[in-house]
């Protein structure tokens, strides 16, 4: 890997908003994303147990989610968790935020933006567990510098993560995958879980498809999960 490769660039890529939102997501946006947005401190970190309206026993937080399909059913399933949703594109916020009131969820807060500068703002081990599902890819090599898995985030992730917490990732790509493989078992903090390769190739149960794993664009899907070691009681053995 060269150092264009190394490099990340911290400016954000990607679309904002695509097709018009229909009048009742855009009531949605106006009406219900405000009561859920997390308000970024100027400066400090973040007080999660101040978001939520009610106590809740663990964090979760979902890098990137879509259409929120996937959030919403862990919510659903989960109503003891609290949930942190980051996404930048409008028409997937709508649709979580649609979910959300069609279930009655009370228990998801979103941060309609980008990640980084919330994963930045919270406290030191803080999560339980984090999805990262199929992001993109960024293909061409000169923009490998903006895939959201690198060293410096891996570095985020792991100061925010309980010792014992879940990376979850995921992507039909194969060259993500690699890449995520590569940064993931190289990284100091996390251990990958995987034993058999049926660890890897086979949805685990309380990971749903969504519509976008239904198509297959490029390939079957690569379920990931790493798990944040303990490094002053070095719990977890080596990867393999």
């Amino acid at each position: 890997m060269d150092d264009r490769e190394q490099r990340v660039d911290d400016r954000f890529y990607g679309r904002r908003i695509g097709r018009p939102l229909r009048p009742g997501r855009r009531g949605l946006m106006d009406d219900l994303l405000p009561r859920l947005a997390i308000d970024l401190p100027e400066g400090g970190r973040l007080d999660p147990s101040a978001v939520f309206d009610r106590p809740v026993s663990d964090l979760w937080l979902e890098i990137g989610f879509g259409a929120g399909e996937h959030l919403a059913w862990q919510a659903e399933r989960n109503p003891d968790v609290g949930f942190i949703g980051c996404e930048p594109f409008i028409n997937g916020v709508a649709s979580l935020l649609d979910r959300v009131e069609r279930l009655g969820l009370d228990n998801v807060r979103i941060h309609a933006d980008d990640a980084r500068p919330l994963i930045a703002a919270l406290p030191e081990a803080c999560i339980g567990r984090c999805f990262v599902l199929f992001p993109d890819p960024w293909p061409k090599r000169r923009h490998h510098r903006r895939r959201i898995v690198n060293p410096g985030q891996l570095d985020q992730l792991a100061r925010c993560l309980k010792p014992g917490a879940e990376l979850r990732m995921a992507s039909d790509d194969p060259g993500m995958i690699d890449w995520m493989l590569m940064h993931g078992r190289r990284h100091r903090d996390f251990a990958w879980t995987a034993r058999q390769a049926g660890d890897w190739r086979c949805r685990p149960a309380d990971w749903p498809q969504t519509r976008y794993e239904q198509k297959q664009l490029k390939g079957p899907p690569v379920f990931l999960v790493f798990r944040r070691r303990d490094n002053h009681l070095q719990m977890w053995a080596d990867d393999p």
